[in-house]
């Protein structure tokens, strides 16, 4: 049986805003969060863990809530497509974790509105972004700039050009998984078949990637490794990105690609809080300016 089409909204409620300051908040403490672990377990067979994880934990979801997830709907190739995509953004983003610290990664990484704002009106005539908005996502994403300047500004570390690269990569992945995403049969998928396609595909390729690694493979954790895989499991690679999922089959994904410019200055406050550094009035302001660039970004056009 066909499920029924849920029609899209043009502009963000206040349930899209919720999940996405939520999703935001914990993806912030989650790149510090894989940092802090990659002393224990190798970054790569940690993302395997997770999805490994995810992809069992999204399996039960649907077996409970009788959402089809092999059915034949012409979503296969884009399917396996947008898998690969985001396999391929995980990996480079925890392997450039070894070479930077998450803060200085992350607003790399969150390059990725940049690739979907550009280049999804080719796709999609009906996204695009007015003068104003393009002025909100600019002001957004040089706040985070100014909330990371410390980073940038330091002695650079052995190989931090490596991290910066992988992450802007991965950013540029992350941005090309959401246009297949939009301009495909994937649109019109349930968010969990959408979210299957690309943990699947992570479950079965980063193990592989991991070995060709020739990272050590661990299997007795301390207590705060298996704290943290179980976080990034259930929290991070189910339910966060299930609700991601769910929200690009419903709102503009311009509009929802701006607020993940919370992100970097989240991991920069718990990296902070984390290692007991102050947190300076610059940091504030930027947390100020990223609001009024998400406010710019889906303010409504006047009517004539």
């Amino acid at each position: 049986m066909n499920r029924p089409t849920t029609s899209r909204k043009h502009n963000l409620d206040g349930l899209a805003v919720a999940l996405l300051l939520g999703c935001c908040l914990f993806w912030g403490f989650q790149q510090v969060l894989v940092k802090a672990t990659i002393a224990e377990v190798p970054p790569v067979f940690q993302a395997a863990i997770r999805f490994m994880g995810a992809t069992a934990l999204l399996w039960v979801w649907c077996r409970v809530r009788g959402v089809p997830l092999f059915e034949a709907d012409g979503s296969l190739g884009a399917g396996l497509l947008a898998g690969t995509l985001f396999a391929t953004e995980f990996a480079l983003l925890y392997i450039g974790l070894q070479f930077s610290t998450a803060s200085r990664l992350t607003v790399f990484l969150y390059t990725a509105p940049f690739w979907v704002a550009i280049l999804l009106p080719l796709v999609i005539k009906s996204e695009h972004l007015r003068p104003s908005q393009w002025l909100g996502l600019a002001l957004a994403f040089c706040a985070v700039l100014f909330a990371l300047r410390d980073g940038f500004s330091a002695a650079s570390q052995p190989e931090q050009w490596k991290g910066d690269l992988l992450a802007l990569g991965a950013g540029m992945f992350w941005g090309l998984t959401t246009l297949v995403i939009r301009g495909t049969r994937l649109s019109s998928v349930s968010p969990e078949k959408l979210l299957f396609y690309q943990v699947a595909v992570s479950m079965v390729t980063l193990p592989i990637l991991s070995l060709i690694l020739h990272e050590h493979w661990v299997f007795e954790f301390s207590a705060f490794a298996a704290t943290s895989l179980a976080a990034q499991t259930v929290l991070g690679a189910f339910i966060s990105y299930l609700a991601w999922m769910w929200m690009l089959g419903r709102y503009p994904a311009t509009k929802i690609s701006v607020f993940v410019f919370l992100t970097p200055v989240f991991a920069l406050l718990f990296g902070t809080l984390w290692l007991k550094e102050s947190v300076s009035g610059g940091l504030l302001l930027s947390i100020a300016l990223v609001a009024v660039g998400i406010v710019l970004v889906n303010r409504q056009p006047k009517a004539d």
